[in-house]
């Protein structure tokens, strides 16, 4: 069961991560192009703070908590080669995990969160206030 969740998780993870590189491109390129969902203040917000955890997380050298909770269940289901992986766990882990030191990550991650702040006072938001019909 461990090793079913740890592979669920890192599906989560990957999804998050398209979410967080695709919202940054929709609104640089639905911006020009005068796309009205770059603007929905629902996904706006949920971009920004999940971008401000990461950012955070860059900030104090810490690891996403999805990381640290795959890795947990596969060391407890015994996974700790790659070789002991699922076929899915280890295509989605390629696809999720590179080589690449912690602090260029988190270097990038503080970049893609100017460029989502950038996007937010660029392209706000649009809230919109229910008015009442006339009586």
């Amino acid at each position: 069961m461990d090793a079913l969740l740890a592979d669920v998780i890192v599906i989560i993870h990957l999804i998050v991560v398209i979410f967080m590189i695709g919202g940054v491109l929709g609104v640089l390129i639905g911006w020009p192009l005068g796309w009205r969902w770059i603007r929905n203040p629902w996904w706006r917000c949920a971009h920004i703070a999940i971008m401000g955890y990461i950012a955070f997380n860059a900030i104090r050298g810490e690891l996403c908590f999805l990381t640290i909770w795959e890795a947990d269940l596969r060391r407890d289901a015994g996974q700790i080669d790659a070789d002991d992986l699922s076929f899915i766990g280890r295509v989605f882990r390629d696809m999720l995990y590179v080589e690449v030191p912690q602090k260029t990550l988190d270097v990038i991650y503080l970049v893609v969160a100017g460029l989502v702040l950038a996007s937010v006072l660029l392209v706000r938001p649009e809230f919109r206030s229910r008015s009442r019909k006339p009586d």
